[in-house]
């Protein structure tokens, strides 16, 4: 079978010692948190200590933050009057309350943010204008007319990239975002690469396997292309890594990269833009830690599966299963993204 493979030890060979050294101050607070966790909900000295502690971690993650110009982060770049937004958003997505259809918006409401923090600043003084036909008729047919700003050079020259499964449903919303702010409506294509964890291992010996046959994607498509990658979450960085070296290697050079997530760890977000430097991560959250099975903490756990529901180990969904489960509404909403995809997966995209 034709796959390849990336082991941890090479990724935590990316990190600097200045990295090793602020992830080591990071576990450190993060296991104040850890102490404290038992005796809640507890008592208020309880509560305060945490809050201390989470507030320390979070000075600390934004200064580290701020020596890395690669790493955009929502809730530290923000205004103000924005970061409460974030929090309440990213809230919502992390509790365990949170149901399939409000986790679902709830992500489509993330990635809209971190659209605009990469692009709402886009643009100079030259201005587009969209006509639109309304539904009022009388006395004539009613129209309207508003102005846009063009970032048409900015958008319109992107794929997507899906790291499948769990990152098919946020690829199919930021290809909308981009449709949306396109004043020629442009419908991006789509590339798709089935990437996994061995779920055996643990984060220090992890293994990330990328199955070429298994996969959907034109390279000579992403030659000096805007790779786009949307995923909920990035911990580790091993998936990125693996498909973009394997994408490099290959001879494809893109004119940028950039990575979209709602929630990233520190290491993770650190070994990506060490091994990949010419990428940008735009994320809405900064996450501390990881544990020792390589999932996010505090997290938000199985994004995938909270998104897309569980498959049984015996009958896993193929792509255009997982497409139906998704249901109409999903379907109607970005059935332009959703052709792309059927002309990839039935053989127009193959390599």
């Amino acid at each position: 079978m034709n796959k390849v493979i990336l082991k941890a030890d090479e990724l935590d060979g990316y990190l600097t010692a200045g990295d090793k050294k602020n992830l080591l101050a990071i576990e450190t607070l993060y296991g104040k948190a850890l102490e404290i966790f038992p005796r809640l909900p507890g008592s208020q000295n309880d509560m305060d200590s945490l809050i201390k502690v989470y507030n320390e971690m979070g000075n600390l993650l934004q200064e580290i933050c701020s020596h890395t110009p690669q790493l955009h982060v929502y809730s530290f770049l923000s205004s103000a009057e924005n970061r409460p937004e974030a929090s309440r958003v990213i809230a919502k997505i992390r509790d365990i309350k949170t149901e399939n259809q409000e986790f679902i918006y709830f992500i489509q409401r993330s990635f809209e943010m971190l659209f605009k923090l990469a692009w709402g600043g886009s643009g100079g003084s030259e201005k587009n204008y969209i006509v639109v036909k309304t539904p009022v008729t009388n006395p004539v047919q009613n129209y309207a007319v508003h102005k846009i700003t063009n970032i048409d050079e900015k958008i319109e020259n992107t794929v997507m990239c899906v790291m499948l499964r769990g990152a098919l449903l946020p690829s199919m919303i930021m290809s909308k975002e981009i449709e949306e702010y396109s004043s020629n409506g442009y419908i991006t294509p789509f590339a798709l690469f089935r990437i996994m964890r061995n779920d055996q291992k643990k984060e220090s010996d992890m293994e990330y396997i990328l199955d070429i046959d298994r996969s959907f994607f034109n390279l000579e498509q992403l030659n000096g292309k805007d790779l786009i990658f949307a995923d909920p979450m990035n911990a580790t960085g091993g998936s990125l890594v693996t498909v973009v070296k394997y994408i490099l290697k290959s001879g494809i050079k893109p004119r940028s990269i950039k990575i979209f997530n709602v929630i990233s760890a520190l290491k993770g977000a650190l070994r990506t833009v060490r091994a990949l430097e010419t990428c940008d991560i735009y994320t809405l959250w900064m996450d501390p830690v990881l544990n020792e099975d390589a999932y996010i903490m505090p997290g938000l756990g199985d994004a995938g599966d909270r998104i897309n529901g569980k498959d049984d180990n015996v009958n896993a969904r193929n792509i255009m299963q997982l497409i139906a489960d998704y249901g109409s509404r999903l379907a109607n909403l970005y059935r332009s993204q959703l052709r792309e995809i059927e002309n990839v997966v039935l053989g127009r995209g193959k390599k």
